[in-house]
């Protein structure tokens, strides 16, 4: 989505230029102004109330752009950006759905062609309903013009009728008429400085709202037409079976295409399950497998013991005349000596063997569960 920052710099740019020209007339637009104080406020103020209202339209549109953004990208954070006012019936519509069918469905957001229609022609209200103000403005500021030339010649008309019909010739001074015709010309060029003033900043006034609402309808446009653009990425069209598209076909049922696209986001769902059943029937061949070698290695071990303990027996059939003999040498404490060490290895060896063959136990006994767990998962998960 295209930022409207763009937008607002040029309008902010012609509101710059439009400023270094009325500082550079501030003399002559300061007299003006002075010929009808009240009328030409009241037309200054109506301006300045319309350059901010457009301004407000090109910066509503960040808040939209910016939920726009987040509703591509990162959809987790959705429920975090600020709720949009020009998107409020998108807005509803997902939260709604994800309310209801979780996170998962806001990730495979779609939309039918009479939804998206309907979402388009609900923004394209809102924008023109926005500006209509805004025009209505342009057309104040030039009807407040108007309105002060006719009250200006209205004032110059009745002054010209005063000043005539106070002249008197029956003196025959020449210069005392035209005194009294100079002094009474004053009110008819003060009616004439109002009607001018007023027409000059009125006009003035619609050229400048006349831009910025121009360039906020651009700005408008483009939010419009990129928005049209990704709905359309995002709507799915029916295949005309139901039906025609063609000339004297007839529209697909309302609860017919409900019951469409309900039996399509099931088989999706259906096809979602069988994918989590296969990833978890992979996983319990690999635990199958790590559990063949554990047993395997746990064969090993006891076959090694096995061989150990023989070895052990052997020494001890091996060993035993020589400890008869000493045995009958009862005052020989090398030999008792001997016989200790001998006794106290054997224990050692054998408690070795038995806390190896528990230590073995307690790993089969462990994997067997974790087996048990991942078989009962995988046939719970099984659609069949």
């Amino acid at each position: 989505m295209t930022r409207p920052t763009v937008f607002l710099l040029r309008m902010l740019g012609f509101l710059v230029a439009i400023g270094v020209v009325v500082a550079l007339l501030a003399s002559t637009l300061l007299a003006a102004f002075a010929a009808n104080p009240l009328l030409n406020s009241l037309i200054s103020l109506v301006a300045v109330i319309g350059i901010g209202w457009n301004l407000r339209q090109v910066l509503r549109l960040s808040p939209e752009v910016a939920w726009l953004e987040t509703f591509q990208r990162q959809r987790g954070r959705l429920s975090a950006a600020p709720a949009p006012r020009l998107l409020a019936p998108m807005a509803r519509m997902l939260a709604a759905r994800v309310n209801e069918r979780g996170e998962a469905a806001a990730e495979r957001f779609t939309l039918s062609p009479q939804a998206s229609r309907a979402l388009l022609d609900t923004i394209a209200s809102r924008l023109d309903e926005s500006r209509e103000l805004s025009r209505y403005m342009v057309g104040l500021l030039i009807f407040l013009g108007l309105l002060g030339t006719f009250w200006g010649l209205l004032l110059t008309v009745g002054a010209v009728s005063d000043v005539i019909a106070s002249m008197s010739v029956g003196t025959g001074d020449i210069n005392a008429l035209f005194e009294q015709l100079k002094g009474g010309l004053a009110k008819p060029l003060r009616g004439m400085g109002t009607a001018f003033s007023a027409s000059m900043l009125g006009l003035s006034g619609s050229l400048v709202l006349g831009f910025l609402d121009l360039t906020a309808g651009q700005a408008q446009n483009r939010f419009y037409n990129e928005l049209e653009e990704w709905l359309a990425g995002l709507t799915r069209l029916s295949s005309g079976v139901l039906g025609g598209d063609g000339e004297g076909g007839g529209s697909v049922p309302v609860y017919v295409q409900a019951l469409l696209e309900q039996t399509a986001e099931n088989m999706e769902n259906l096809q979602r399950t069988l994918m989590r059943g296969e990833d978890d029937r992979r996983d319990g061949t690999h635990a199958i497998l790590a559990l063949s070698e554990k047993l395997a290695q746990l064969a090993d071990t006891m076959r090694a013991n096995q061989q150990l303990m023989l070895k052990l027996a052997e020494s001890q059939a091996s060993l035993a005349p020589a400890l008869q003999r000493l045995g009958d040498k009862s005052g020989d404490d090398v030999a008792r000596a001997h016989l200790r060490n001998i006794e106290l290895y054997l224990q050692r060896l054998i408690a070795e063997t038995e806390q190896g063959r528990s230590q073995s136990t307690a790993e089969l006994r462990n994997e067997i569960k974790v087996l048990t767990k991942t078989i009962a998962a995988i046939a719970e998960s099984d659609p069949r």
